[in-house]
């Protein structure tokens, strides 16, 4: 199982939410560069970068501090956050980004997710399915679609999609723990790759985590936990495998 260490950019800090709320802020840096390099030089074999700015506004609004990450790191970095139209995607690849995320898209245009998926192939384009109550939530998690996000999946993968990124938005910031339950579920109940996200606490939690895998959990994004010491990412990539 993956191990993808995550850095969320709002006005080109480092920073974590508190499920998604911006008032539940924490900056861990100034200089998201040297933290992708320290995730780099620690073993990680894939970033998970967010552009929190750009999530909110609709489009991206750090695309210079993501260009320097790409630059500066030589793993490949999967990019989300306000990314609603094919130039964005294309503009993206081409700075190197190894893998966009399209979010609030899925929900609104699911031509663009065919169309991106048949221009640059699926194993370059990721739908993120950020899920409240088993609801899918998107515009940075401000609204909440009626829509289940396990219909979400199905419906995806028929447009091409071969992996998502699952995130528990009350998990997400929160150290509680992954929702193992809904993970679990989703994994068993579609037919593409699952990149948990959100919870992750302790090693136990990637241990459950991992224990999932043979069910089509490729890996885990984990943010706080990495920030605030709770996990130490030797340890993670140890028990993963790194890989």
């Amino acid at each position: 199982m993956l191990i993808i260490p995550a850095i969320d950019l709002r006005a080109g800090k480092c920073v974590r939410l508190v499920e998604g709320k911006l008032d539940h802020e924490t900056i861990y840096s100034d200089d998201p560069i040297a933290v992708a390099r320290v995730w780099q030089g620690s073993g990680a074999r894939f970033l998970h970068v967010v552009d929190l700015d750009g999530a909110f506004a609709g489009s991206p609004r750090n695309l210079d501090t993501i260009q320097e990450i790409i630059k500066a790191v030589k793993i490949p970095v999967e990019v989300g956050g306000g990314i609603r139209d094919l130039p964005t995607v294309e503009r993206l690849l081409q700075l190197g980004v190894a893998r966009v995320i399209l979010g609030t898209a899925a929900i609104q245009n699911p031509a663009l997710v065919f169309q991106a998926c048949e221009r640059f192939g699926s194993e370059s384009i990721v739908v993120g399915i950020d899920a409240r109550d088993g609801k899918v939530a998107i515009e940075g998690w401000g609204l909440t679609a009626g829509k289940d996000a396990l219909e979400l999946a199905d419906e995806i993968h028929q447009l091409g999609i071969t992996r998502i990124v699952f995130t528990d938005i009350s998990r997400d910031g929160t150290l509680k723990g992954p929702n193992l339950e809904a993970i679990k579920k989703l994994a068993l109940s579609c037919k593409v790759k699952v990149i948990a996200s959100g919870g992750v606490s302790t090693i136990a939690d990637i241990a459950a985590l991992n224990e999932l895998a043979p069910l089509g959990v490729e890996a885990v994004i984990i943010g706080k936990a990495l920030y605030a010491g709770t996990l130490n990412i030797e340890e993670a990539l140890a028990l993963a495998g790194g890989e």
